[in-house]
């Protein structure tokens, strides 16, 4: 039997290649495969739903308590990045190298002592977010380990599959609603 015969019967390649004798090649490796899937952790099995963010750390869908979405979390640190550039320019011009070290300093401060004390930031109030622990209560070492991270950038935009960026994954926070 000729492919093109198998192929007008309506067999796919694994079928014809059974027909013939002939071994398939092995699948290609999917690109979460190839990539490891580190931080996603173990891989849903085929037809089982991810359900929603922050259901696998036991939070609710939506309302208070809920996982922050990233457009918030984002529009909270742009506001807290332009409270401290603002309070620099007041020493400071905000391009000169003590103003640059300036904005990182007081933006570090307010995270260290905000956060420690309050649980948020003005710019995580302003748009109804808070910084919690997973089970149990925000201490400062979180806070520290988190603000350190949140400062090497690269851990901020590594996200898992629940949002959750690398800095709050070590350092065992979540950035919730209000």
């Amino acid at each position: 039997m000729t492919e093109q015969t198998a192929a007008a019967k309506g067999r796919t390649g694994p079928e014809r290649a059974a027909e013939s004798g002939r071994v398939p090649a092995p699948a290609a490796p999917s690109a979460r495969a190839a990539l490891g899937g580190w931080l996603e952790g173990p891989n849903l099995h085929e037809g089982e739903s991810g359900g929603y963010r922050g259901q696998r750390l036991g939070l609710p869908e939506s309302g208070p308590g809920s996982l922050a979405g990233q457009g918030r979390r984002v529009g909270a640190l742009l506001v807290d990045w332009v409270i401290a550039l603002l309070i620099t320019s007041a020493f400071w011009h905000p391009t000169s190298q003590q103003g640059q070290w300036g904005v990182l300093a007081v933006f570090v401060a307010e995270h260290l002592l905000l956060l420690s004390t309050l649980g948020y930031t003005i710019g995580k109030r302003v748009f109804g977010l808070r910084v919690g622990k997973l089970g149990g209560p925000l201490t400062p070492l979180n806070v520290v380990v988190r603000t350190v991270l949140l400062m090497l950038l690269i851990p901020a935009v590594i996200w898992d599959r629940d949002g959750r960026g690398l800095h709050d994954r070590l350092a065992g926070t979540v950035e919730l609603h209000r």
